[in-house]
């Protein structure tokens, strides 16, 4: 029997599995950022067997990512099962479902890019695939939340674009960005690309940024994400600065500096939540803001608690 009630330990669980994948994209940048791909040439096994290696220098860093994303991958399964048997939503079991796709993947796509010692190509998709599953998970714990319905009367959207279609082009944006630093840590092509590609997805943020508080001030929801949102693009600014400074200092050194690693792995960190925060605002407002033509006048409805 299908329950069609909210199930508060569900969405609990959701936002366990979220940082969980957090932790793993982390876990992934640490390996990149200290060199450690190849510190554990083989795989599905390691040095051969499935038997715990000493985890020292880079062995700690790689071994440790699979043993992360492992655990991940049981959770999601887990995660996936119980959206199935609780969730009368089709759509969301489906995500459910295409979440453990997604990890099985990301698994074989780690296992080519260390048996075929690391190609730019496999590694690239590997980081980014990494960051759609994190999305894909930050998507789950979004609609598993007891408020949560697509069909609500909406706010009219008075200006040109439509901010459903701003919100969507950052997020396409800032995954393209991510794309283009996964392509330059994997030695795929120069940063400059990257650095160009940032100016873009600052415009972008703030374009949507201000739509909100001009058009939408008095909606706490979109004015607390786009409020995180401006903020994390600061931080990813001057974090993605200070990567580059430490990258041009450390280029000749025989192994990444402690500084480097930490700069680096932020920058990715902090990349990730930028993307899952602009997904979530562009959730927030299709589900608030209606489309052009279509939207119902409803500035009276309480979207505080929701």
């Amino acid at each position: 029997m299908i329950r069609t009630s909210y199930n508060p330990w569900l969405h609990r669980y959701t936002i366990l599995v979220a940082v969980a994948t957090f932790l793993l994209v982390i876990a992934g940048a640490l390996v990149t950022s200290n060199d450690a791909g190849l510190s554990v040439p083989d795989w599905p096994t390691s040095f051969g067997t499935f038997r715990m290696p000493r985890m020292v220098g880079g062995i700690m860093y790689e071994h440790g990512h699979r043993m992360i994303a492992g655990t991940v991958a049981i959770l999601t399964v887990i995660l996936a099962l119980w959206l199935w048997r609780s969730d009368c939503r089709r759509w969301v079991r489906r995500l459910g479902a295409s979440a453990v796709l997604a990890v099985v993947a990301q698994a074989v796509l780690g296992g080519i890019t260390v048996l075929h010692f690391l190609p730019p190509p496999i590694s690239v998709a590997h980081a980014c695939l990494a960051q759609l599953f994190f999305c894909t998970i930050v998507s789950l714990a979004v609609f598993t939340q007891a408020a949560w319905r697509w069909d609500e009367t909406k706010i009219e959207d008075p200006s040109h674009p439509p901010l459903r279609r701003v919100a969507v082009g950052t997020t396409v944006a800032i995954f393209i960005q991510l794309m283009l630093g996964a392509a330059f840590r994997h030695h795929g092509f120069g940063v400059m690309p990257h650095v160009v590609f940032a100016l873009l997805v600052a415009a972008m943020v703030l374009w949507v940024s201000v739509r909100v508080f001009s058009d939408f001030r008095d909606v706490p929801q979109l004015r607390r994400l786009a409020l995180l949102l401006t903020g994390l693009l600061l931080v990813q600014l001057f974090l993605g600065g200070g990567a580059y400074i430490e990258v041009l200092q450390a280029q000749h050194e025989p192994q990444p500096l402690p500084p480097m690693v930490t700069v680096t792995t932020a920058h990715v960190a902090v990349g990730a939540l930028l993307l899952a925060t602009s997904l979530v605002l562009t959730y927030r407002v299709y589900r608030i803001v209606g489309a052009p033509g279509r939207a119902i006048g409803a500035r009276a409805v309480d979207y505080s608690a929701a």
